[in-house]
């Protein structure tokens, strides 16, 4: 049903690969998001939340330079331990603090000055722009649904995204005590689909603005799109919700490798939100970014 538009709606959608480290912690943690492409022109549209941590990244780096600059100062003497110890209180650091973001764009562009933004002011929403490249590395662009009278409930639509990191091309750099990007190990994460029946739709003070899917939006989705089997863009994932079931067990015995244990479950059904394409499209003009539609 969805083979050839997952080809198709790969070919424009890209990840975002992140790492980050904490405080005290030992490993350098991989993560992903995702975003894709609407024009030709280097114009892409993720979430608000994706955006969020790209702008503090620069703001995180940079205050763990200034901690070290301060902390490579400190006299090695008795009293080393105390002013280390005031040191971190300064800068608030704690164990699971996190002092270091680094984002890789995936086949996006060939070469970038950087990026600018716009982040809608109501919803988990923004706009993408690469700035200064000279050839673009994804294919073709999303078309968005025109007919919303096509978004009704028990319509089944896909997404795909970038929610299982695979990457293994970083490493701690002992010496600058920085993350760096390396040559070696996995470089891509697969493309991952998911399909879901729609089962409500979202609005606020009156305003339809999304679309809610019987199959949960998985970790480092978020931003990528949501289609038919046209490969027509119904919308974008943001985030998932989580509702009590109420069929929960509760020190109930069951037989596990032949013996009786108890225990305790707490049902969920765990459903995906998306922004609505028709919300994503009124940014888009609001903007003055173009985009197809059909």
């Amino acid at each position: 049903m969805f083979l050839k538009p997952i080809e198709n709606t790969s070919g424009f959608t890209r990840a975002i690969h992140s790492i980050t480290r904490t405080y005290k912690g030992k490993n350098i943690i991989p993560g992903s998001s995702t975003l894709f492409f609407v024009n030709e022109d280097g114009y892409a549209v993720t979430c608000k939340h994706v955006i969020d941590l790209l702008a503090t990244s620069e703001t995180v780096n940079r205050k763990y330079s200034e901690f070290k600059n301060e902390r490579d100062k400190l006299p090695v003497d008795g009293k080393l331990r105390e002013k280390l110890k005031r040191l971190e209180i300064k800068y608030e650091y704690r164990d699971e603090t996190i002092i270091g973001i680094k984002n890789n764009f995936m086949n996006c562009v060939d070469f970038m000055s950087g990026f600018t933004w716009h982040t809608h002011p109501k919803y988990d929403l923004a706009i993408l722009k690469f700035n200064d490249f000279n050839k673009i590395a994804y294919t073709d662009h999303a078309v968005f649904v025109k007919n919303n009278s096509k978004v009704q409930q028990g319509k089944f639509l896909c997404r795909i995204g970038f929610p299982f990191p695979e990457f293994t091309n970083f490493k701690l750099n002992e010496e600058t005590d920085e993350m760096d990007w390396t040559q070696d190990g996995i470089v891509n994460s697969p493309v991952f689909p998911l399909e879901g029946m729609i089962t409500r739709h979202l609005a606020a003070e009156g305003k339809l603005f999304g679309i809610e899917l019987s199959t949960p939006g998985l970790r480092g989705q978020s931003g990528g799109p949501l289609f038919d089997e046209d490969g027509f863009v119904y919308g974008m994932q943001f985030s998932t919700k989580h509702l009590h079931l109420g069929f929960d067990l509760e020190d109930t015995e069951v037989m596990i490798n032949g013996k009786l244990k108890k225990i305790n479950n707490y049902s969920f059904i765990h459903l995906g939100q998306c922004i609505h394409a028709d919300i994503i499209k009124e940014f888009l003009e609001e903007k003055n970014v173009k985009f197809y539609e059909e």
